[in-house]
């Protein structure tokens, strides 16, 4: 089979007249539409204060949002395109070839003219809030000719159904790309397994916590914001509109709702989950003359097919490649393994998704939050809830079907078997969830919901194992140390616990190689004094973070090397969480390689560094240069030390840094991103802090001017009533005006 076709370069002015026609700018803009961009930006007034946080007021909902986007764009116009050309599928006009499959896949799931169709039928009230979405975009381009987009010239108001649910990677994100390339050019493919880089991937995460008011200094209710995503992928703002919107918390770029935040009632967190809230089905093909057919039951069912055709660039120009698109009642079809189709079934309700992801920044309590939950919007994410009326809660997941319990899950089940189908969603009130628990706190750390609450967590014999197969992490076993060592708690001391320095990983990892130490025998090991100093340090360290630790240096070190050599022994397809990763750390390698492990990290930091005896804060470095998507590094260039380190050690605040081309240090990318404390009583007291600063622009005030907080883990007062932001004013503004 052919799948696919190609189509010859043309010509770089034949590009830019489809690029042109694509993005809706056959015509030029009408003077009407332009009055009424104007118009709408006089109802919008824009404070910044002295952070650089933007406080969006409006008439309407729809007002607020056209001034959001505006200001998201005057940050960091480059990442809200970014967003938009990765979602919509057209990331290869951009990047070339190389990004074919990355904009199939998407395509697959998800396309313009589906976007469109949900546009079209959306309730009028989200109608608004779309159009002031493409609105506040093309104006700010408009009244901004000198900015030059990659691509986007013309924001379409569909474009946010395509990107609805604010999550880090969304769903489709978990589909190999790998896989779908290897079924598309006719190949076996070899593994697709994610190979993200483990430390850098158990800092891509989350951490929620919630205190109860029986464990409140204020008898309030107390909330943990921490989100673990790559650096700067989020925006700190605060909207508030005559209709009832007063929310405040972090955005991801080109989105218009606040995806993890508070309002004046309440606030909510997200962590993403493991729930299983998406299948694979292995479907029996048949093919019959010209038409292909699955298997279902004892029917034979043609499979649906779509072409689509995908630009990509070219040097000067533009190719096309032609895919046909397969369908089955279970989904598109994204593989093929031991001769069968891989069918993806997935949610794919974006309006839905939208509607909750918009409609719960408006909530006024628990009862409103779990109504809105009831769109079943949320495939990717648990959510840790606090109100003023001193109600916590979890839910872990959100969109979930029924499934035969029967089945395991976790792998390709046989879609010819009718018995594999889904069988609806579970209710909200069906998925695993705890309120008020006894314990008075709650914490998730991307971890299982059965330690959430400490002794008053749910139990795991109620629920389906598809519910919650979330292993345990370090993380999580750190929080709930943290949160049961104490009894009350302030805005201070959530931040502490927050950033409690313990690396839990270490209680187990460290133990083996000092035994080992012990035991090995060998003249090397007898005569080196570095290697017996080195032991010594490590047996005396608490095994906390922090920038003076030549400690943690050594540990750190040590762990990555000895569990990259454990690794190299397991099977190819062996998945690993953090613990069970310490696990086969330790017993598949020897005494000798584990001593061996640390005289050759003293060799590489003396190399590197002229001494072993480096601290960490020396190495692990916070640096922003350029403000590009893409950021650089040079050792030779000012940098801030930073004590925390990644979650795969058990450090809460989470830092995952490496080095890059020409550095000795290692610099952070993914972690701590926008974190906030929040208490809920008569009136909202908050505290935040995010990575470097505002403005993605280098040399602006708000470029690097909080990163001296967030590398100490020290917090902002966050200014929620008008009152306060006017005592800290930078800037008032309408949009157009500066």
């Amino acid at each position: 089979m052919n799948r696919l076709t190609s189509h010859p370069i043309i010509s770089f002015f034949s590009l830019f007249a489809i690029l042109f026609s694509f993005s809706a700018q056959g015509q030029p803009l009408g003077k009407a539409e332009i009055a009424r961009w104007q118009q709408q930006a006089k109802q919008v007034t824009i404070t910044r204060d002295t952070w650089g946080v933007p406080h969006i007021y409006g008439k309407t909902d729809a007002d607020v949002v056209f001034g959001l986007i505006y200001t998201q764009c005057e940050d960091d116009f480059a990442r809200v395109e970014e967003n938009y050309i990765t979602s919509i599928g057209r990331l290869a006009e951009v990047e070339g070839e190389s990004a074919l499959y990355h904009d199939l896949r998407a395509r697959l799931f998800m396309d313009s003219t589906q976007a469109i169709a949900t546009y079209k039928k959306s309730p009028s009230w989200m109608k608004q809030l779309l159009d002031a979405f493409a609105d506040g975009t093309n104006y700010y381009l408009y009244t901004h000719p000198t900015v030059t987009p990659k691509l986007l010239k013309r924001f379409q108001p569909w474009m946010p159904l395509m990107f609805s649910e604010g999550s880090i990677g969304g769903n489709i994100s978990v589909v190999p790309i790998e896989r779908l390339k290897a079924f598309y050019e006719q190949r076996k493919s070899t593994s697709w397994i994610n190979t993200f880089d483990h430390y850098e991937r158990e800092s891509v995460g989350s951490n929620g916590f919630a205190i109860a008011p029986a464990k409140s200094a204020t008898k309030n209710a107390l909330l943990l914001i921490n989100p673990h995503t790559s650096f700067y992928f989020r925006s700190e703002v605060h909207m508030v509109s005559q209709g009832g919107l007063n929310a405040y918390g972090a955005v991801t770029w080109g989105q218009f709702f606040i995806y993890q935040g508070f309002n004046e009632n309440c606030g909510w967190m997200h962590t993403t989950s493991y729930a299983d809230s998406m299948d694979e089905y292995l479907e029996t093909i048949e093919k019959k003359g010209n038409v292909i057919y699955y298997k279902h039951g004892t029917d034979l069912k043609p499979v649906r097919t779509q072409k689509v055709r995908l630009a990509y660039k070219s040097g000067n120009g533009v190719q096309y490649k032609e895919f046909p698109m397969y369908f089955t009642q279970h989904g598109p079809i994204a593989g093929e393994k031991d001769g069968k189709w891989i069918a993806i079934d997935m949610m794919n309700t974006p309006l839905n998704a939208l509607e909750q992801s918009y409609l719960r920044t408006k909530a006024t309590g628990y009862a409103s939050f779990k109504e809105v939950m009831k769109l079943n919007g949320n495939a990717s994410n648990n959510t840790i809830f606090a109100d003023k009326d001193g109600t916590i809660a979890y839910w872990h997941g959100n969109f979930m079907p029924k499934r035969d319990p029967k089945f395991d899950w976790s792998q390709p089940v046989d879609g010819s078997n009718p018995a594999t189908d889904w069988k609806g969603l579970h209710s909200i009130d069906d998925i695993v969830q705890v309120r008020n628990p006894a314990s008075g706190w709650i914490q998730n750390c991307n971890s299982t919901p059965f330690t959430v609450s400490g002794s008053s967590s749910p139990e795991k014999s109620k629920y389906p194992d598809y519910m919650a197969p979330d292993a345990e992490n370090y993380r999580g076993i750190n929080a709930v140390r943290v949160l049961s060592q104490k009894s009350v708690y302030t805005l201070d001391t959530l931040i502490a616990a927050a950033n409690d320095p313990h690396l839990v990983a270490f209680d187990e990892l460290l133990p083996p190689l000092l035994s080992a130490y012990q035991t090995v025998s060998s003249d090397a090991v007898n005569q080196s004094k570095d290697l017996a100093e080195a032991m010594q340090i490590l047996k005396g360290w608490n095994k906390t973070y922090g920038v003076t630790s030549v400690g943690q240096t050594l540990a750190i070190f040590w762990g990555e090397k000895i569990q990259k050599l454990a690794r190299s022994r397991a099977a190819s397809d062996q998945r690993f969480d953090n613990l069970s990763l310490t696990a086969f750390t330790i017993s598949k390698t020897s005494p000798q390689e584990k001593v061996t492990a640390l005289t050759d990290v003293l060799t590489e930091l003396t190399r590197d560094f002229g001494t072993w005896k480096t601290p960490w804060g020396d190495i692990n470095r916070y640096q922003r240069l350029t403000g590009k998507i893409q950021e650089t590094y040079d050792d030779q260039k000012p940098s801030i030390p930073v004590g925390f380190t990644s979650s795969a050690w058990g450090s809460l605040a989470a830092f995952a840094a490496r080095t890059y081309p020409g550095t000795k240090k290692r610099y952070g990318s993914v972690g701590n991103s926008f974190v906030a404390v929040v208490e809920f009583g008569k009136r909202v007291k908050a505290r935040s802090v995010v990575t470097g600063g505002q403005s993605s622009q280098p040399g602006t005030e708000h470029f690097t001017d909080q990163a001296p907080l967030y590398c100490e883990g020290k917090f902002k007062d966050v200014l929620f009533y008008p009152e306060d932001v006017q005592k800290h004013v930078e800037k008032t503004y309408h949009p157009g005006d500066n």
